[in-house]
């Protein structure tokens, strides 16, 4: 098997080819362009290449593999010469995390020294291994030494927070200074800690095929050394903001995280390796790295600067919630921009034009296809709180263009035969959008349903959480209700239905 192209070549075919697993995660999905920007030979590996679709990446190779399966690898590893390693199990809630990720990173050393990959490059997790508090910390360390285990080189960058929008520490800590005025926090917000600009991480890690010859552990970090309660101080002045933060004992770790799984948009699954990190100091022992390479870390307060500015532009290029699989993507409520959300897909029998018409079709004196009168329920309170309620209907029973209304929804974004998004225009706490996207799939196609939700305050996490009984039936409800419709149709057209 060849690994096929996402786009025509673009790279000198004599250039060294460069692996890239985890291509659909946070720092992989942001490696990828800036390493074809500096002219080299891009293979991405994904379990799921189907994910990569849309990238603009030209010059780029999309192959499936899998870090457990050494056939894949083989195929993934055809004629690489140096390969990133960016795959780790910090999203699993399974008590034997452990031991899958030393068992991958196992399998990935043997595989890269049969294929005659010159280095594995890694980015690992600071901390002195003599006090390490936390198992998932101490887990990144022994991906590290397993990597080596097999004979091939490996440079391996240690760091500790990554400030960046859409970082998954980051977001955390945003989310708990936007959301609470005064935070009664547990003692790990008094430890150590040196976070990195996601772009001297990118730097670092680009700047490493220049060196072929560089092997061995550098730990990197950026110029401050703060704490994570001056780190939430800084952000919330960044911000305009004013914010008490009162540290006590907490006697249990899983009710912190449960706290912040509550408040902020970061499942749990992610929040407790998270927390569990914090108590465990994380700050450069050995500065080497700034011998060796050219990048110069920067302050906390322009890496926070960058991030807001991103945040702010809607120019967010990857997220904590990318390198999720697609499993987890249908149990995860959250995403980086404090969205809770709400996913459903289902495969329909008949072609994407069709599917495309039916979801276009809804509101108005169609109505709703599911929980109709709860619609209506929900119209009437907001105009008992002076909204607009479900009042407008819609322009055409059929037919929509960006800026219709659409009861309290209006069309935020259309793409004729693919996508249509609405956004909420109802008094609440926060912003809503409902999406519908549809694309081809064997015979039939694709239909996914999104529900967004970014509160705002509190007020807005008890909406949100008020909601969710009336969303086990309505949104189920609609989606199945789509299949049937669409289905349907299908059926009517046909000659001598």
């Amino acid at each position: 098997m060849t690994p096929q192209a996402t786009g025509a070549s673009l790279m000198d075919p004599g250039r060294p080819l460069i692996l890239v697993t985890g291509a659909t995660g946070y720092i992989g999905g942001r490696l990828v362009p800036r390493l074809l920007a500096a002219g080299h030979r891009v293979r991405c590996m994904a379990r799921n290449p189907d994910r990569l679709a849309g990238r603009s990446w030209p010059g780029a190779e999309a192959v499936k593999g899998d870090v457990s399966d050494p056939a894949s690898l083989a195929v993934a590893l055809e004629g690489v010469s140096q390969a990133y390693y960016l795959v780790h199990a910090m999203s699993e809630d399974r008590p034997d995390f452990r031991d899958r990720d030393l068992g991958h990173a196992l399998v990935f050393a043997a595989a890269c020294a049969k294929a005659g990959v010159q280095r594995i490059i890694y980015l690992g997790g600071l901390g002195d291994p003599a006090r390490q508090r936390s198992e998932h910390l101490a887990s990144r360390q022994e991906v590290g030494a397993a990597l080596g285990s097999t004979g091939v080189p490996v440079l391996e960058f240690r760091a500790a927070v990554i400030v960046g929008s859409g970082s998954a520490s980051f977001e955390m800590l945003r989310h708990l200074t936007e959301r609470l005025p005064i935070m009664i926090t547990p003692r790990w917000v008094n430890t150590r800690c040196q976070p990195i600009g996601v772009r001297n991480v990118l730097g670092y890690l680009t700047e490493a095929l220049e060196h072929p010859e560089v092997s061995g552990i550098f730990e990197i970090g950026g110029r401050d050394i703060l704490d994570y309660r001056r780190m939430m101080l800084g952000y919330a002045e960044a911000r305009g903001l004013r914010r008490l933060i009162i540290p006590m004992r907490v006697p249990l770790p899983i009710l912190s995280a449960l706290w912040v799984d509550l408040v902020t948009p970061i499942p749990l699954e992610l929040v407790k390796p998270l927390i569990e990190g914090m108590t465990t100091e994380v700050v450069v022992r050995d500065p080497r790295a700034l011998e060796v390479f050219r990048v110069r870390p920067m302050a906390y307060k322009e890496a926070l600067a960058l991030a807001l500015e991103r945040l702010d532009e809607d120019a967010v290029e990857t997220t904590w919630a990318t390198s999720l699989s697609r499993e987890q993507e249908e149990q995860v409520l959250g995403s980086h921009e404090g969205m809770f959300l709400e996913r459903h897909h289902r495969h329909v029998k008949a072609p994407p034009h069709v599917v495309f018409d039916t979801f276009c079709a809804l509101g108005g004196e169609n109505g709703w296809p599911a929980g109709n009168w709860l619609w209506q329920i929900r119209g009437l309170l907001d105009r008992a709180f002076r909204g607009m309620g479900m009042r407008r209907g819609r322009r055409h029973p059929r037919q929509l263009r960006v800026g219709d209304p659409v009861d309290f929804w209006r069309v935020e974004a259309l793409e004729e035969d693919r996508l249509l998004r609405l956004r909420s225009e109802m008094k609440l706490d926060g912003h809503a959008w409902l999406q519908f996207t549809v694309r081809p799939e064997g015979a039939g196609s694709r239909l996914e349903q999104l529900a967004f939700f970014e509160p705002h305050g509190v007020l807005g996490l008890i909406y949100w959480y008020s909601m969710l009984p009336f969303h086990l039936f309505v949104f189920p409800g609609m989606i199945r209700a789509l299949k049937r419709r669409a289905e349907a149709a299908v059926t009517e057209s046909r000659p001598g239905a």
